[in-house]
């Protein structure tokens, strides 16, 4: 994988909050904190909160993975000492060039072809910086041979859930199609699954020349720039290590899941050429609205019909929730349109508590009413008019009559 220029103006540790030495633990640990600090769900008006929960986010997917971590901590050494891009469009020294003999002085070494997953043209055919620069922003340049990458291609799918299966979690089954490791020689891509050093290489996977002052580095024709050499290739795969097919895999998406939201499965992407590592699988998430319920960040929420006798003298009532339904007491007196919280019963979160389940109760008038109803009903119309009771008192629009 190629090293991204936009790192630049990125520093990945100081977004997660911890020191250039941190371990995977600690990387762990501080994007798992600041994720839930700044998760949209907790922060849904809060655009800086989103703006932090996706560096967060792009800091931890750089820094967690150990090739990607070791680029980007190479890049940003190299603009320490003065490569990189200068304000004026120019060149430093990045991957791939030295000075020699300059000012009577040694070599300087700025070899860095590593970094950028290799540049173009680096033999007679020439092309100049045109083609070593080109491989910065993953430009073709002119002909010649670039390094194999040290990784499979990351694979993204789109799925959609019912909005109960997204809050609780679930398994899905999924069919991809693409590079799987060959299954004849283990994904080597050799026949007796024995490599040999590049000897034009010397296992580097890069060859130099001189051109003039500068010394040019590019990525060895001989074995692709992968430093090995395949004696045997494997006829099913001629000697890649991967052949195009449908796998079929199991997924486990998290619960708490939200709309919109990439789930990461680590090393489920396309695999790496000859044994090198897989890519990484991203599902993306629909999630289907419900007839019974939404949700606000961790707490989902129902409105639930009632009548007037129930709010006006209290009752117990059954609502659903996303397990076994529960009871509901409605203290006498509620108004319509009340909010009753019923502590635990919303999204599990990953820190083992979960959200609440919010219980709105909205009255529902009979359309029809049997004289026995009617007679009864006039009765106590008239009993809450002599106990004095005024529904408008208070409201400003009574001020108008």
């Amino acid at each position: 994988m190629s090293a991204k220029p936009e790192w630049a103006d990125k520093d990945y540790y100081a977004d997660l909050g911890v020191s250039s030495s941190a371990d995977q633990s600690e990387i762990k640990r501080a994007y798992r904190k600041l994720a839930r600090e700044n998760h949209p769900d907790t922060h849904p008006d809060d655009p800086a909160a989103a703006d932090r929960f996706k560096r967060v986010a792009e800091a931890y997917d750089v820094l967690s993975d150990a090739s990607e971590r070791k680029e980007y901590d190479q890049f940003k050494a190299m603009l320490r000492n003065g490569g990189g891009f200068g304000r004026n469009g120019g060149a430093g020294f990045p991957g791939g060039f030295r000075s020699t003999n300059m000012g009577g002085q040694g070599a300087q070494d700025f070899d860095l072809s590593d970094l950028f997953g290799g540049a173009t043209g680096g033999s007679s055919q020439g092309g100049g910086f045109g083609d070593i620069f080109g491989s910065v922003f993953n430009r073709s340049g002119s002909a010649g041979h670039s390094a194999k990458p040290s990784r499979g291609a990351d694979v993204e799918t789109e799925i959609t859930l019912d909005f109960r299966e997204a809050a609780k979690g679930t398994t899905i089954p999924l069919a991809l199609s693409g590079n799987a490791p060959c299954t004849t020689c283990h994904g080597s891509g050799s026949s007796s699954g024995k490599t040999s050093t590049c000897g034009t290489c010397n296992g580097s996977g890069y060859t130099s020349e001189n051109r003039g002052a500068f010394g040019f580095s590019a990525p060895c024709k001989d074995c692709d720039g992968t430093g090995r050499r395949i004696p045997d290739p494997c006829s099913d795969c001629n000697g890649t290590g991967t052949v195009h097919r449908t796998r079929n895999i199991t997924v486990r998406i998290p619960a708490g899941v939200i709309d919109g939201q990439k789930v990461r499965i680590a090393g489920q992407g396309e695999a790496g050429p000859n044994g090198t590592p897989a890519g990484d699988l991203f599902v993306a998430v629909t999630v289907k609205p419900d007839k019974v319920f939404t949700r606000d960040g961790d707490d989902i929420h129902i409105t639930v019909p009632v009548s007037f006798a129930e709010l006006a003298l209290g009752d117990t009532i059954t609502v659903p929730t996303l397990d076994s339904p529960v009871r509901v007491k409605i203290p006498a007196g509620t108004p319509d349109g009340r909010t009753l919280r019923v502590r635990g019963r919303g999204i599990a979160k990953r820190a083992g508590k979960a959200g609440d389940l919010l219980v709105s109760v909205q009255v529902t008038v009979p359309s029809k009413l049997d004289a026995a109803a009617s007679s009864a009903l006039r009765t106590y119309a008239q009993a809450e008019k002599d106990s004095g009771f005024n529904p408008r008192a208070g409201w400003a629009g009574a001020e108008s009559n």
